[in-house]
C-alpha cells in the first residue's frame, strides 16, 4: 500500500472497528473553491488532525482522501471526526478513494492479477471496500468516490471483460443512489479502452479521475493526447509527473512535477477550454520531510502555469 501513503503522520490511531447503519451527519459549511485549485492527496488513518492540520499549513484550499486505511473501519465516529476536522482547518475535501483491499502489485507482472475490479478473485472485496467509502463519503457530504478499476482488457470479447463491466456498473449505482460520481482513475488502460468502458456501463456518474503521470509510468499514452479522448469525462485530476517504462517488468519512474515527460500547460489548457473546474491534486509519491519540501515546489510551480492557463 505504499503508493497510498501520502503526507500522513506516522503515529497509529485505533479506530472502533464494525460497520452498520449510521445516520447522516450534517453537512458543514464547507469552503467555496476556485476553479482549477491546487490541492494535495492525503492519507489520515493514524493521524487525521496532523494530516489535515499540515494541509491548511501548506497553504492548500482542498485535499483528496486516500482512505484504505479505513476499510472495515469506517464508522460514524470517524466521519464525525475528519468532518469536524476538515472544518476546523478550512479544508474542502473533493474526493475519496480506496485501491484495496491488499494484494496489490504496482507492477507489470503481477499487477494484472491483482489491481482493481478485474480480476475475479478480488471483485466481491473490491466491491464491498468501494461501498464502505461511498457510505462514509456520504456522511462527509463528498460526492465523488474513485478507484483503479485495473487492467482493463482491450478485447472487449476478453473473457474478463463483461465481468468487469458488471462489476464496475454495481459499484457506480451504488454511488449513484448516495448521489456520487464514480470515477475511474487512469493508468492501467488506453484512454480508448477507458472511453468504451463509459459507453458500455451506461452509468450517468461513471466518469474519470485523470493522473497525468499514470498514463506515462504504465506506457498507455500521452496526458495530452488522452483529454482529447476522455476530457469530457473528467472530474478530478492528479498532478504528477514521470517518464515511460524502460523495464518491461516495471512502471516509470515517478519524478518531481517539470523534471518528467507531462506538459502541464498543454493538459490544463485542454480541460480548462472544455470546462473542467474541478480541483488539480498533487500527488506525489515520496515520503517524509523530502515529500514535503517536494510539495511546496509542485505547489508554486503548478499554480504559476493555473495563472497563466486561467487568465
Amino acid at each position: 500500500m505504499d503508493r497510498r501513503t501520502f503526507v500522513s503522520a506516522a503515529t497509529a490511531a485505533a479506530i472502533t472497528t464494525g460497520l452498520h447503519p449510521i445516520p447522516a451527519l450534517a453537512e458543514p459549511d464547507k469552503p467555496k473553491l476556485k476553479p482549477m485549485a491546487v490541492g494535495l492527496l492525503i492519507s489520515p488513518f493514524g493521524a487525521p488532525e496532523a494530516t489535515i492540520k499540515r494541509v491548511h499549513d501548506m497553504g492548500f484550499s482542498n485535499c483528496f482522501l486516500s482512505l484504505d486505511g479505513y476499510i472495515n473501519k469506517f464508522t460514524s465516529d470517524a466521519a464525525k471526526q475528519i468532518g469536524e476536522l476538515l472544518e476546523k482547518y478550512e479544508v474542502a475535501a473533493t474526493t475519496v478513494e480506496v485501491v484495496g483491499p491488499a494484494p496489490l502489485e504496482w507492477d507489470f507482472l503481477h499487477g494484472p492479477s491483482t489491481i482493481g475490479l478485474v480480476p475475479p478473485k478480488m471483485r466481491a472485496a473490491r466491491i464491498d471496500a468501494l461501498r464502505q467509502v461511498s457510505d462514509f463519503a456520504k456522511l462527509l457530504g463528498i460526492r465523488q468516490v474513485q478507484t483503479h478499476c485495473g487492467f482493463i482488457p482491450e478485447d472487449p470479447a476478453d473473457a474478463l471483460y463483461p465481468g468487469t463491466v458488471e462489476a464496475i456498473r454495481t459499484v457506480a449505482q451504488h454511488c449513484h443512489a448516495n448521489g456520487q460520481d464514480f470515477l475511474m482513475e487512469t493508468g492501467q488502460e488506453t484512454p480508448t479502452t477507458m472511453s468504451r468502458m463509459i459507453h458500455d456501463v451506461n452509468m450517468p456518474n461513471l466518469a474519470v479521475g485523470l493522473d497525468t503521470a499514470n498514463l506515462i509510468l504504465y506506457g498507455k499514452a500521452n496526458p495530452v493526447d488522452a483529454v482529447d479522448i476522455i476530457g469530457t469525462h473528467v472530474r478530478s485530476v492528479h498532478a504528477k509527473d514521470g517518464k515511460w517504462p524502460t523495464d518491461p517488468s516495471k512502471l516509470g519512474e515517478e519524478v518531481l512535477i517539470g523534471q518528467g515527460l507531462v506538459d502541464f500547460k498543454a493538459v490544463f489548457t485542454k480541460l480548462h477550454k472544455i470546462g473542467y473546474t474541478g480541483a488539480i491534486t498533487i500527488e506525489r509519491e515520496t515520503s517524509g520531510p523530502q515529500q514535503i519540501e517536494d510539495v511546496k515546489n509542485e505547489k508554486t510551480y503548478l499554480e504559476r502555469i493555473l495563472d497563466e492557463v486561467m487568465a
